[in-house]
């Protein structure tokens, strides 16, 4: 078989794959405008709290699922973010939405302070580093370091945010913020994905030490990574902080990176996994309330059962095409070879 018929077969497949999550993409977004319509509050809230991890995981999905690095900490920066909106808010009065950027760019900034150290590490030792990283926070938060964290009591009285003179505080309000936010996310990341920084981040995932020997700054593009995740993290707590009005240490501990962690690798590393993923891990638990304690050990199973049978993920992200052109020119040049 020619390399040009191998090529057109591989060409065609990635077609088919590309069209089937195309359909899925507009299958979930006909879900997510359909749902206000037909659920109670229990259920928006259910499904706000989905928006909230989709875009968490979306934000550690830039660090694990595009660059390969494994971090376990991603609560931390969620946690400085929801801290640094909720103690501005109620010392200085400023309008929740207004501190989305700076408190982003506050985790940001504790990002890069954290991860410069231990950016070097890999595998299972940057992991138990991260770990311990939102341990430090969590603990941090509960002593009410320089007496304004509230301590265990946490911080109360957070203002409601606006948009436009519109006061946003029905569970149907914070549904259309979170998953308008999400929408974004999905936008500028597909973007990013497409860039220099995603094509860099993809090698190093691929083999750091080959990225390195070609020329790619691998320090400069895993902490690039690292940033670019906490930032978006830190504007998840903001709108986490507004929907609660009331933050507490406990809400950004260890099984909050875990569960983040969980939904990202549970989904493959792609878009549209990561979504599906939010689904499951948080409204799959609630679906099954009923079976009271059972519930967490049919979750568990179908976990087991699913990472059995399809361990790369639900979705995991299709190879990049680099032009049919390219493709073709290629595998002519290689059929010429071969005849030759």
């Amino acid at each position: 078989m020619s390399a040009l018929s191998l090529s057109g077969r591989r060409d065609s497949l990635t077609a088919c794959l590309l069209r089937g999550r195309g359909l899925g993409g507009l299958l979930l977004l006909a879900v997510v405008v359909a749902l206000p319509f037909f659920c109670n509050a229990y259920w928006l809230d259910v499904c706000v709290s989905i928006g909230l991890y989709a875009l968490l995981a979306l934000s550690l999905n830039l660090i694990l699922g595009q660059a390969g690095i494994f971090h376990m900490g991603h609560a931390a920066f969620f946690g400085v973010g929801a801290y640094t909106t909720a103690i501005l808010n109620t010392m200085f009065h400023i309008p929740v939405l207004w501190l989305m950027p700076v408190a982003g760019a506050v985790a940001a900034l504790f990002a890069l302070i954290v991860a410069r150290p231990i950016i070097h590490l890999r595998g299972d030792y940057l992991l138990i580093v991260t770990i311990g990283i939102v341990e430090i926070v969590r603990i941090a938060l509960l002593n009410d370091v320089g007496g304004i964290t509230g301590g265990s009591n946490g911080i109360f009285g957070i203002s409601r945010p606006q948009l436009f003179g519109f006061r946003i505080y029905k569970s149907l309000h914070f549904y259309w913020l979170v998953w308008g936010m999400v929408g974004l996310t999905l936008l500028l990341f597909y973007g990013l994905w497409h860039s220099r920084v995603g094509r860099a981040l993809n090698y190093i995932k691929a083999d750091d030490v080959a990225a390195e020997g070609c020329g790619i700054n691998v320090s400069f593009y895993k902490l690039t990574a690292f940033v670019l995740g906490a930032f978006w993290a830190g504007m998840a707590g903001t709108i986490y902080a507004a929907k609660m009005s009331t933050i507490a240490p406990e809400s950004f501990n260890f099984m909050e990176s875990v569960i983040i962690f969980a939904v990202v690798i549970l989904s493959g590393g792609s878009q549209l996994g990561v979504l599906i993923s939010a689904f499951l891990f948080i409204g799959l638990p609630e679906l099954l309330r009923e079976f009271s304690d059972a519930r967490m050990l049919i979750f568990g199973l179908a976990m087991m059962l699913m990472m059995i049978w399809r361990p790369q993920g639900l979705f995991p992200c299709l190879p990049r095409r680099y032009g049919r052109l390219r493709a073709l020119t290629g595998a002519a040049d290689t059929a010429k070879e071969h005849h030759a």
